[in-house]
């Protein structure tokens, strides 16, 4: 059989899987004890897992995640304030499926994007669509949509995604208008999409770090009611790199 002209017609049709799967057949050594319908499922499979990572590939771009995150580099260490059988959980994406929210505090540099983003990979992964926003940033660009006229497509565009991670909230005051815009937003995803939050303030004092009561009442009930709290704990891994990097520094010009 003439394989070049098959493998031109598959990527023709765009079927590089399945192209590249032929081309990976002649490598092995054992594939000719194999049958044509085994031959045929494992270009099959090629194609499907071709596709799959094309479209996580594309969901992962999209989401504009601050860090390449892995599910599997969780440091699930105790004294870091993790629930192993939590975190197991989560990583199944029963809580997307449910509606549920995370959120997560802690103190500066223990790790609460790195965890937000591995969470917000793992849904990438389950088939979800993801979008990553430092709060400030969120509200700066409702605030722009809002003066272009766009402010009514920005937040359906906000609502029908699956997973929207919110980091650094608390960083900085809240006016009238950030406080309505939280209120739209969190309104849109109430019992019908997930949102992961993370914040150096510790969740009792997100309410006087709103401001209005009326308001902050609103945004905290569809929030934080139906979420799951992470507190993270222990020293900087920021500034613990940085010690260890100093002393291996220290150690070479020694």
């Amino acid at each position: 059989m003439l394989k070049h002209p098959t493998i031109d017609k598959l990527q023709a049709l765009k079927l590089t899987g399945m192209a590249k799967g032929l081309q990976e057949q002649d490598c092995m050594p054992e594939i000719e004890s194999l049958g044509f319908e085994e031959r045929l499922g494992l270009l099959v499979d090629r194609e499907h897992t071709e596709r799959q990572n094309r479209l996580l590939s594309g969901r992962l771009r999209r989401a504009k995640l601050r860090q390449q995150a892995s599910p599997e580099n969780i440091d699930l260490r105790s004294q870091r304030g993790l629930d192993k059988s939590l975190i197991t959980k989560l990583l199944t994406c029963q809580w997307i499926d449910e509606h549920q929210n995370i959120v997560l505090t802690g103190p500066t540099g223990v790790g609460k994007t790195y965890l937000a983003c591995a969470l917000a990979t793992q849904a990438a992964r389950h088939g979800c669509s993801v979008l990553y926003y430092r709060l400030p940033r969120l509200l700066e660009e409702l605030a722009i949509a809002r003066a272009d006229g766009r402010y009514v497509k920005v937040l359906a565009q906000l609502a029908k995604t699956e997973v929207v991670v919110l980091d650094d909230w608390g960083m900085h005051a809240f006016t009238d208008t950030n406080r309505r815009d939280l209120l739209e937003f969190f309104d849109d995803r109430h019992n019908k999409r997930s949102t992961l939050v993370t914040s150096q303030l510790d969740v009792e004092h997100w309410y006087d770090n709103l401001g209005d009561p009326t308001l902050a009442d609103a945004i905290l009930d569809r929030l934080v009611h139906n979420a799951h709290r992470i507190t993270l704990r222990g020293e900087s891994l920021r500034k613990q790199k940085s010690l260890t990097k100093r002393e291996n520094d220290l150690t070479e010009t020694a």
